[in-house]
């Protein structure tokens, strides 16, 4: 595979990885431990490291290495209020024209889900949660707002802040948000589709500042 690959496949693994809360705040990230893990040169960690430093996920410490970026309760805050408006504007395009096949991948994602936490697999179970609201946003049908999406990188509310546990206790009430809100989008109920969502994502602002 050529190196540039490589670089894409090593940036796209740790993204996920900070994105899902795998790689919570503050962890430093060592460049030939994961070039060890992903079986890949430091050259190539490095440049991943540089691509995800530039799209403000981690941050170069002031005595050298790669860390994590830290949020605060501001952060948490400004970042519930983003995802209000990129996915609750998602969700009004997609009840436009309901997709009764993406309705399905999103019942498939729940039940990925329901799987990994049953199974103890939770950062199998963060990167599904990544994956339904990645899919509530592909059912805009909007290529600019999915870009938009992409692009700001919006992490999940499953640390607490102060804390370093890589899970929170939270699985089972995201289940059954995230199944109400494919139950609103099956029945064409849009108020309580927006409803659902705004009441999941207030929560995990507070689940993530109050502890």
């Amino acid at each position: 595979m050529k190196e540039d690959s490589l670089a894409s496949k090593a940036y796209n693994e740790l993204r996920r990885k900070i994105l899902s809360n795998q790689l919570v705040s503050g962890s430093r990230l060592k460049e030939d431990t994961w070039a060890q893990k992903m079986e890949v040169s430091r050259i190539t960690v490095r440049e991943a490291l540089t691509r995800l430093m530039g799209e403000g996920l981690i941050v170069f410490g002031e005595k050298g290495g790669f860390f994590v970026k830290s949020l605060n309760a501001d952060d948490i805050k400004e970042i519930r209020q983003l995802r209000e408006v990129l996915e609750l504007g998602a969700l009004r395009l997609a009840f436009q024209s309901i997709d009764k096949e993406k309705i399905k991948k999103l019942e498939e994602i729940c039940d990925d889900f329901s799987a990994m936490v049953r199974g103890g697999y939770f950062g199998g179970a963060c990167e599904a949660d990544v994956k339904f609201h990645e899919m509530l946003i592909d059912c805009s049908k909007n290529e600019k707002l999915k870009e938009l999406y992409r692009t700001s990188n919006i992490p999940l509310f499953h640390q607490k802040l102060g804390q370093t546990q890589t899970h929170m206790d939270d699985y089972e009430l995201t289940d059954a948000e995230h199944r109400q809100i494919v139950e609103a989008l099956k029945s064409n109920d849009l108020p309580s589709a927006e409803e659902a969502l705004s009441r999941h994502l207030i929560r995990g602002e507070h689940a993530s500042i109050n502890f």
